[in-house]
């Protein structure tokens, strides 16, 4: 699905303060930077009671060249002075990927 494994997930999970205050706007704007980073695979995403969004890299190099990206380091200020109550970030390694997808199974 993002590429050959061995390649790693950062999953984000947060619970957002009341209101926009130019989250919406933020979002689509780092979504849009990420997806131009050396080594970005590929990003899913989902909101309810609690938001999580799951990106996709090649290396943990690609990763930490993300973190370090003056526009994000930006956003995660403005996140922790303004939409985030809490959040949590963990990077995983993915080893074996699979799914089911109508017809095509792919193991």
């Amino acid at each position: 699905m993002f590429g050959p494994e061995p390649y790693y997930a950062v999953i984000f999970t947060s619970k957002r303060t009341s209101g926009d205050q130019g989250y919406a706007e933020m979002a689509v704007r780092m979504a849009d930077l990420a997806k131009e980073q050396p080594g970005f695979l590929g990003m899913e995403s989902a909101r309810e009671e609690v938001g999580i969004t799951v990106s996709y890299w090649k290396n943990l190099g690609a990763i930490a060249q993300w973190k370090a990206n003056a526009d994000h380091l930006f956003a995660q200020k403005k996140g922790q002075e303004d939409w985030y109550e809490s959040y949590k970030v963990r990077i995983c390694r993915v080893e074996r990927e699979y799914g089911f997808d109508k017809g095509n199974v792919d193991n």
